[in-house]
Formats: C-alpha cells, structure tokens, sequence
C-alpha cells in the first residue's frame, strides 16, 4: 500500500462527516461512456449527424421528441450497467456513517444499486420519468419498452426526470449539496474533471481544511487539494475502504 492511500486512509479515519461529490468517471469504471472523453459520447458519431449537446437539449426534446427519444434511449436510458468499486466503498462508509451524502452529476442510479441512500442527483436520474401534463411516473423501463415517443395515460408525452441542456439546476438538489458541503469536514471528489458549470462551482462552499481530489487527469482544483491521485477511482476508495 503506497503513502497515498495510507494518507487518504487516515483522511479518512479521522473524519466525521465526508461527503463525496463525483463526476462521469466514477461511471465510466461501469462500462458507460462519459461525454468528454476519448471514447465519449462527444466523439462518437450517430445517425442523426447532430451534437449530444444538441440532441439532448430541452427546445430539441420538445420540437423533435421522436428523434430525441432515439438518441436518448441509445445513450442515457441504457441498463444493464453494474455498480463498481468506487460505488460500494461510498456505500460502505455511509453505512459506518461516516459519510453525509453523495453528490453527483450521473443519472445511472448505480449509487443507489450500491446501497448508497442519500445521494444528491444534480442533473436527475434516467430512472425517473414523468408526465408533461399530469406529473405522473414512470420507470425507466417503461421508456426502453415504448415504441416510439412514450406517452401517458393521459395522452401527454412521458419525459426523463433528467437536466437537459438548456435548463437549470433543480434549486432543492443545489440547496441540499451546499447545506451538505458546508458542514463537511472532509470532501473527497472523485471521476470530474471539474469544468461543468454550475455544477463544478459547488465545491467552493465547501471550507474545510482537506479536499481530496481522484480524477485520471489533472483539474484546476489540484493545487487547492490536501491529496491527488491521478489513477483510478475504483481502485483508489477499494483500498482505502477495504472492500
């Protein structure tokens, strides 16, 4: 065991309160593409010719519902992805109840299939759908099952519980993650790259004395950090963790 993880094991040990805020990465150690990365959605190509960051907007959603729920199903509302290293040891320290509270910018739901129960979703969750009209919910496997744009009981069309581009943060999530950082005394960010705004911007409430930070790349937040670990995030919070 390297000093590294001794240091970020006795982070740890010490704490009373940790929270975890996490980005795409944690996700890609599952299998599922991130956006900005080498294999990502940004680089891939697709039928339609068009950006994610077009795609996957709200005017697109509401003007060209068919095309965007093709996209959306290929992309977003994919299942059969499974929880990994990084999701279990958060698990885990919630359980000790070391941990407050995850924080995270993915819609997969793959905390919550770890055991995680307080997680803050910034950008929703494709697990949940809803009705325009009436409000009501639908599972994700409802969308992947309808043949074409899903609509509901009331003849409404059925959309994903998720942030598109163009629309803002829900202001109860982004309430509950400062309330979370603020009383932190550990923050661990682990699988972001940190330059989605607003989202990103949230860790400066945070006021404690150490921050570490988990990212395969180097972040604009490293030099601000108690430890870096370039490498892996499964492997990193396994080791620390025991698990």
């Amino acid at each position: 065991m390297d000093d590294s993880i001794i240091k970020l094991r006795g982070l740890i040990g010490n704490a009373k309160r940790i929270v975890f805020f996490g980005g795409a990465g944690v996700s890609t150690e599952s299998s599922i593409p991130d956006f900005r990365g080498k294999d990502g959605l940004y680089k891939a190509r697709n039928e339609f010719g068009l950006s994610p960051e077009t795609l996957l907007t709200h005017e697109f959603f509401v003007r060209h519902p068919d095309v965007f729920y093709k996209y959306y199903r290929s992309t977003l509302s994919k299942t059969g992805y499974l929880p990994n290293k990084a999701h279990y040891a958060l698990a885990k320290l919630e359980a000790e109840g070391k941990l407050t509270a995850v924080i995270t910018q993915n819609v997969d739901n793959l905390h919550q299939m770890a055991g995680s129960k307080h997680v803050i979703e910034l950008h929703g969750s494709a697990y949940r759908n809803y009705c325009t009209k009436c409000g009501k919910s639908y599972s994700i496997d409802f969308i992947n099952s309808y043949d074409g744009v899903p609509k509901c009981d009331c003849g409404a069309i059925v959309r994903p519980d998720v942030v598109l581009y163009g629309e803002q943060l829900d202001y109860d999530a982004i309430d509950e993650a400062i309330e979370e950082l603020r009383s932190a005394d550990l923050l661990i960010v682990g699988g972001t790259s940190l330059v989605v705004y607003p989202a990103a911007g949230l860790i400066d409430y945070y006021s404690g004395d150490e921050l570490v930070l988990i990212n395969k790349g180097e972040t604009s937040y490293d030099s601000r950090a108690s430890l870096v670990l370039h490498r892996s995030i499964g492997e990193v919070l396994s080791q620390a963790v025991d698990i």
